[in-house]
């Protein structure tokens, strides 16, 4: 039992990290038809898994107005859009999906209405949430939070029309700092991620790693 449970797992771990990592380096069409397929997969199994989100997400709501939970009413208003704009997308304005698609359908109309207008509330009030919480959370007590609360400042205003009217300078500054300092750490950022993920790769792959067996050695 322990030889099924642990070893071939772990195996199976090591040749399918070696197979996706070599064929990533093997100039030829066959390898290239490979990561096709495997695309492919990846595809149908990201299909399920939206499947099952999407039937885990209906079975909470469902419980939380079985059970008369609190705030179970927005679950209600969940299975309306929901229907609404599965029945929308499928009669896309007459005319059923596997038509031409029409410009401006009600779909489109719900889409815009709805989650683009309740999407831009939310990151509004998000904005003057983090405006809060910078004021009492950047505090100058030393030299990279005075220049943390600095740039702050200058970003909030030159990002709003107010900025441009007291000045060009925020602008112009706002503009340099998200395109110099910010993408040079949003790089460093994403090679810290890559270094993390091949690291966790290949501890997986060597069987350091083995939580995903259920944390059984």
């Amino acid at each position: 039992m322990r030889f099924i449970r642990l070893t071939i797992p772990l195996i199976l771990a090591f040749l399918f990290g070696v197979f996706g990592f070599g064929i990533q380096y093997v100039p030829s069409p066959w390898a290239s038809n490979t990561k096709e397929f495997i695309a492919l997969w990846i595809r149908v199994i990201g299909g399920v898994a939206m499947v099952l989100g999407t039937y885990s997400l209906a079975h909470l709501h469902t419980t939380k107005i079985r059970r008369k939970q609190e705030g179970w009413g927005y679950s209600i208003f969940f299975f309306l859009g929901f229907a609404m704009m599965v029945v929308t997308g499928v009669y896309n304005g007459g005319q059923w999906f596997w038509n031409a698609q029409v410009e401006h359908s009600v779909y489109d109309r719900l889409y815009d209405a709805f989650y683009v207008s309740a999407g831009a509330t939310m990151f509004s009030l998000l904005g003057f949430y983090i405006a809060s919480a910078a004021v009492r959370t950047f505090r100058a007590r030393s030299l990279e939070a005075t220049l943390l609360l600095l740039a702050a400042l200058i970003l909030m205003v030159g990002r709003v029309p107010i900025g441009k009217a007291i000045s060009d300078y925020f602008p112009t500054v706002s503009e340099w700092l998200m395109q110099v300092p910010n993408v040079a750490a949003k790089r460093a950022i994403m090679l810290g991620v890559t270094l993390g993920t091949v690291a966790t790769s290949l501890r997986i792959m060597f069987g350091l790693e083995r939580s995903y067996l259920g944390g059984g050695d």
